[in-house]
């Protein structure tokens, strides 16, 4: 997975999940739950590849970023929450969609606790 396209493609196979631009700049997408409107994953471009920026459980947060250099504290984020995947080839897609998955779970998790 190395562009916007694929991420945000992969964000949509999830349940009740739209695609929102915000902030008047295309470079920004959003990826957010239709029912509290939650964002779980920041799009953007920097420095020559797609970021994703997403959420993570604090006790998982150090585990990716020593796991894969290309995992990093986020940029423009709560760093003890949310981490930035760099995507530049060398994360697995299968963890990048396990990081995103993770992302959209703790989203969710408020809407469980509303019911």
């Amino acid at each position: 997975m190395r562009t916007r396209k694929e991420v945000i493609e992969f964000c949509m196979s999830l349940k009740q999940v739209y695609e929102d631009y915000p902030f008047h700049d295309s470079n920004w997408t959003l990826m957010r739950h239709e029912m509290n409107k939650k964002t779980f994953a920041f799009i953007f471009e920097r420095n020559g590849h797609i970021w994703v920026n997403i959420k993570c459980d604090p006790e998982w947060i150090l585990v990716w970023r020593e796991t894969y250099d290309s995992v990093v504290p986020a940029f423009h984020m709560n760093k003890k929450y949310w981490n930035s995947i760099i995507l530049d080839g060398s994360v697995p897609d299968e963890d990048i969609k396990r990081m995103i998955g993770e992302s959209y779970d703790l989203i969710q998790a408020g809407i469980r606790r509303q019911k």
